[in-house]
């Protein structure tokens, strides 16, 4: 009964494509006009890569200060609000201290002991010249004079350390007017960035009432990883040497920074060092806290062979570029790739100097090439 059976049609055998065929794209001269194909050759030139870094914006920390209070005290005015520009010696809030009141009764108290003091003890000396009393008697007001002397300096170290200032102690001194009244000033001309403080509110000398900035110029603080740091370390080797920085809220500007510091020990924890840069901000739109990116260039290499970034297309796990063999005919070719910096790549192997890439439309070639073959 097998015998009877008709044979099966023999199968079609199609030649196959071999691999330098299925690496080639061709296209007729009208539709490579159409996709917008431009070519490039592979040069050699000097090659520069970079390094970016996350950072955040800080205030500058020599012209920012933590104001507190050095006596304990109620709040009993406030003249500065959140986001308000200040002047060098402005009166940012004022209190009520009950305790400068008792240190400046203290003061005059010890002060008026002290009055006494000195004149029994000249009286004493001239008494003693004139015999009518002994040594020991003069010895004894001296002593006193002495003590009291001391208890007087004592006192006015304590308004010192309240605060007070010669001058303020001087009218102390000569209107004997005991003043309660704490008035908090700016060190410096700068902006309120911070405040905690109500009226009426008590306050202890711990307490940070305000925290005022001059944002004229402002840090970057970042971390860069331990593999990284050969490339800030290049960028501090010419002094003022400009870093570049962007910044999320303004996506389309550069900034231009100088580095300040460089850590001189990594953190263990993370393995980063810390860096941080000086950038003039006269306009005050580097606020701080922002994020920002911070670009660090590299040491530039000569005689490297690149082709653009936007010709090296990427299939799995190889890179590959489109190299013109003939007209109309490309070759996708597998190329080892090393550093890119967004404008160009560098080719370790797989291509020559002077050969023509794809530059512009490689994604059409590919999209061709990737089509399934008949």
């Amino acid at each position: 009964a097998g015998c009877d059976r008709a044979p099966a049609p023999a199968e079609e055998i199609k030649p196959k494509r071999s691999s330098g065929e299925a690496n080639l794209v061709r296209l007729p001269p009208d539709k490579i006009t159409q996709s917008g194909i431009t070519l490039e050759p592979a040069v050699r030139t000097s090659f520069r890569t970079y390094r970016t870094f996350p950072g955040v914006v800080r205030p500058n920390e020599n012209a920012l200060a933590n104001i507190t209070t050095l006596v304990r005290g109620r709040v009993a005015e406030v003249h500065a609000d959140l986001g308000q520009m200040v002047k060098a010696k402005q009166v940012l809030a004022v209190l009520h201290s009950g305790d400068l009141g008792l240190a400046q009764s203290a003061y005059l108290k010890a002060r008026a002991r002290r009055h006494v003091a000195e004149q029994a003890y000249q009286r004493a000396q001239f008494l003693f010249k004139e015999k009518v009393i002994g040594q020991a008697e003069e010895q004894r007001r001296e002593g006193e004079m002495i003590s009291i002397r001391a208890e007087a300096q004592e006192a006015l170290e304590g308004l010192r350390l309240l605060g007070m200032d010669d001058k303020e102690i001087k009218s102390l001194e000569r209107t004997q007017t005991i003043r309660s009244q704490v008035p908090i000033v700016a060190p410096f001309a700068g902006r309120v960035i911070a405040r905690d403080l109500t009226k009426g509110e008590l306050v202890e000398t711990t307490h940070k009432l305000f925290a005022v900035a001059d944002l004229s110029t402002v840090w970057v603080v970042a971390n860069v990883s331990e593999k990284d740091v050969s490339y800030v370390q290049r960028a501090t080797t010419v002094p003022n040497q400009p870093v570049e920085v962007s910044v999320a809220a303004y996506p389309n500007d550069v900034f231009q920074g100088t580095v300040l510091y460089v850590g001189d020990v990594l953190d263990t924890a993370t393995r980063t060092m810390q860096v941080r840069l000086a950038m003039e901000n006269s306009t005050g739109r580097l606020k701080p806290e922002m994020f920002a990116t911070i670009r660090v260039s590299s040491e530039p290499a000569a005689d490297v062979l690149v082709v653009p970034e936007t010709a090296v297309q990427s299939d799995q796990s190889r890179s590959f570029v489109f190299v013109l063999q003939e007209a109309g005919v490309f070759e996708a070719r597998t190329i080892r790739l090393g550093d890119r910096n967004g404008t160009f790549a560098e080719v370790l192997d797989g291509l020559r100097e002077g050969e023509m890439v794809v530059k512009e439309g490689a994604f059409i070639l590919k999209s061709e090439l990737l089509k399934p073959k008949d």
